[in-house]
């Protein structure tokens, strides 16, 4: 997702640039569905990703034992296949090329044949898992379930934490695509990134029937285990005897606690399009970058290693149970990675929904 994003941006305001692509998989971006809220993306920045959006509803829902509410937020949904169509619509069919890179330098990329490939500046954005990092794991099986005699919701469930807790925080969480279309994922906040595919499978068939929901059948699918940071040392992750630029999950460039890149893939596009030095030096300026994204993203740190430290996996839920109790802006800006220091101090303000003073030393560890 953030190699297409970054292509396309570069072939809109850099049209005179010559570009290749190089795609290991039969199509562009795999088999994802990337949702956001349109507060995450800034108005200046939504040329690039408006014309993706295959779905949008004018709010969402959360549902926790203690609670539920609805929140007035626009949610959007861009499909894969979207990006796979925009950007070959936007690159000419030389400059997409079917392989593996093997090596790279911050000029050339050999391919998994041997060819190496010479450009002025060669961009990383093969994802990756966060390597050297202190981690938990965000980790999810969905379908897009056919429900004919319909489900009966108008806008997408973001939480529903009122299941049954295993494996960590667990929350499902579905999408509208039609009255008779539900894209139903089951999550997880866990210790490890193992998933069980029919267990799962099973669960949503669970959930669905506990809303009394027939299933016809199960579409798309999609799994994965996204990385999500309690600590560690930036110069673990990308060491500085890399020379070579990375943009996307590879050079950290996602929210540490929700684990989704794609506000900050849209920002680092538009970014490497307008700004970036588009030659040898792009290793030392995407750097850069990535450590003050790193640096920005202590609180969230934070917020994380006290969610899978302090709070008991059972118990989990709760604290996005309090979080979901604050106001839509604060809440808004959180899932922006834009938390300002009044969002920051009420976030951590009266009592902690976990114990005490494990919370104590979670904070004492994280200073």
């Amino acid at each position: 997702m953030a190699g297409g994003l970054c292509a396309l941006a570069v072939r809109h305001r850099r049209p005179d640039l010559r570009l290749l692509l190089i795609e290991p998989g039969e199509t562009i971006g795999g088999n994802h569905l990337w949702s956001f809220f349109k507060g995450d993306v800034a108005s200046a920045d939504r040329w690039l990703t408006d014309p993706l959006i295959g779905h949008r509803w004018t709010g969402y829902e959360v549902r926790f034992p203690a609670h539920r509410r609805d929140l007035p937020d626009v949610y959007q949904t861009i499909e894969s296949e979207a990006l796979d169509q925009a950007v070959r619509a936007a690159l000419g069919p030389d400059e997409i090329l079917r392989g593996e890179a093997r090596a790279l330098t911050p000029t050339g990329v050999t391919l998994e044949d041997g060819e190496t490939v010479q450009a002025g500046a060669v961009l990383d954005a093969r994802g990756g898992k966060a390597e050297g990092l202190d981690l938990g794991w965000q980790k999810f099986l969905g379908q897009l379930l056919s429900i004919p005699q319909g489900h009966g919701l108008t806008r997408p469930i973001v939480m529903d934490a009122t299941v049954d807790q295993h494996d960590g925080y667990r929350f499902v969480y579905c999408l509208p695509f039609s009255a008779t279309e539900l894209f139903v994922e089951d999550t997880y906040y866990s210790d490890t990134p193992a998933i069980d595919p029919d267990l799962l499978r099973d669960r949503i068939g669970d959930y669905a029937a506990s809303q009394g929901w027939q299933i016809a059948a199960r579409k798309r699918e999609e799994h994965g285990s996204l990385p999500v940071v309690t600590g560690g040392d930036f110069d673990r992750l990308w060491p500085s005897s890399d020379p070579v630029a990375r943009a996307g999950a590879r050079g950290g460039f996602f929210h540490p606690l929700t684990s989704y890149s794609l506000p900050d893939a849209v920002r680092f596009a538009v970014w490497l399009a307008d700004r970036a030095p588009l030659d040898a030096g792009l290793g030392v300026a995407t750097r850069a970058r990535g450590k003050r994204h790193w640096k920005s993203g202590a609180f969230y740190r934070l917020l994380t290693a006290l969610l899978f430290h302090a709070a008991e996996p059972g118990a989990r839920y709760k604290v996005l149970e309090r979080f979901y109790r604050l106001s839509g802006p604060l809440i808004g800006r959180f899932y922006a990675g834009e938390s300002n220091g009044f969002d920051k101090a009420r976030v951590l303000a009266g009592k902690p929904p976990v114990p005490f003073f494990r919370a104590l030393k979670v904070l004492k560890d994280s200073l």
